[in-house]
C-alpha cells in the first residue's frame, strides 16, 4: 500500500488584498513545473475568485459537494500548467456559514483524490473566519502572506497569535508579497518577527519576497497566471525560486492529533495490518 503523505499548504494573510490568490495560483504553477501534481483549493467558500481570475468556466462547485449532489472529483476543473482546481461557490451565503462539521466533511472529502497529487495549495479566504481556521488547522504549512502597509502587518500578527494561542499552531512560513526592493520583504519580516519574539512563542521562517511587477496587473486582465503569461517577468521568476525552496520543505510524518487534510495517510501503515 504507497501511501505517500501528501503536502498541504494554506496561503492565509489575514487581511484582504495582500494578493492571496495571486501567490497561490502562481505558487500552484510554479510547483506543477517541478513535476509535482498539485491541487489548488479554493476556500475563499462564498467569494470564489480562482476561476475568475483565470478565465475557467466553473460546472459545478464545492456548493454541489457540501450538498451531497456530487463527489469532490466531479468539480475538479483542469486549469493551466496542468494543475487542478476545486472551485468554491461564489455569492453563496449558505457557505460562508458552514458548520463544524460541514468543514469536517468537507476536509475529509479530499481523502479521495489523495492518491492522485503530491502538493494541495489552499487559497484562503480573508480575516480570521471559522472557514481560515478550519481549513489552517488542517493544512501542516501555514504560508502568511503581507505587504508593506502597517495594517498587513497587523492582521497577520493578529492571525498568527489566534492561532497560537487558542490552536497551538506554532510554526509559520512568511512570504512579502509586492515588495518595491530585495530589502523591503526582510524588514516585513523583521517587523513581524519583533512583535511576535515578544509575546508569542512561535517560529517564523522566511520564504522570500515577490516583486511588485506591473505584469501581474496585466496578467490579470488577460484573465491568466502571470507564471504563464510572463515567465521571464520578475514576478514569474520569484515564484520559481519560491516554489523550489518549498519543494525541500520536509512531508509531514505523524498525525497532530485534530482534524487535517489527509490524515489517513501519516498513519504508519504498521498500525493498520491487524483488521
Amino acid at each position: 500500500m504507497g501511501t505517500h503523505p501528501v503536502q498541504v499548504i494554506a496561503v492565509t494573510g489575514g487581511k484582504g488584498g495582500v494578493g492571496k490568490t495571486n501567490v497561490s495560483v502562481n505558487l500552484a504553477l510554479a510547483l506543477a513545473d517541478l513535476g509535482r501534481r498539485v491541487v489548488l483549493l479554493d476556500a475563499d467558500l462564498g467569494l470564489a475568485n480562482v476561476d475568475v481570475l483565470l478565465g475557467l468556466n466553473t460546472k459545478r462547485t464545492l456548493a454541489d459537494v457540501i450538498a451531497g449532489e456530487c463527489d469532490l472529483r466531479d468539480v475538479l476543473i483542469q486549469g493551466p500548467g496542468g494543475i487542478r482546481i476545486v472551485p468554491a461557490a461564489s455569492g453563496a451565503q449558505s457557505m460562508v456559514q458552514l458548520s463544524s462539521l460541514q468543514h469536517s466533511g468537507l476536509i475529509q472529502a479530499f481523502s479521495d483524490i489523495g492518491d492522485d497529487l503530491d502538493v494541495l495549495v489552499i487559497d484562503t479566504a480573508a480575516g480570521i473566519g471559522d472557514g481560515v481556521i478550519s481549513f489552517v488547522r488542517a493544512a501542516q504549512e501555514v504560508l502568511l502572506v503581507v505587504t508593506d502597509e502597517p495594517t498587513s502587518i497587523t492582521d497577520a500578527y493578529a492571525l498568527i497569535k489566534l492561532l497560537n494561542r487558542d490552536y497551538g499552531i506554532n510554526r509559520f512560513r512568511v512570504l512579502a508579497n509586492m515588495a518595491h526592493a530585495p530589502q523591503e520583504g526582510r524588514n516585513l519580516f523583521a517587523k513581524l518577527t519583533n512583535v511576535t519574539e515578544r509575546f508569542l512563542d512561535v517560529a517564523l521562517q522566511y520564504v522570500g519576497a515577490v516583486p511588485y511587477d506591473e505584469t501581474v496587473r496585466k496578467a490579470v486582465q488577460k484573465q491568466r497566471a502571470v507564471y504563464e503569461a510572463y515567465p521571464r517577468s520578475k514576478c514569474a521568476l520569484a515564484f520559481k525560486a519560491i516554489a523550489q525552496k518549498i519543494d525541500t520543505w520536509p512531508l509531514p510524518a505523524t498525525p497532530r492529533g485534530h482534524l487535517e487534510f489527509f490524515v489517513e495517510r501519516l498513519v504508519r501503515p504498521a498500525a493498520d495490518t491487524h483488521e
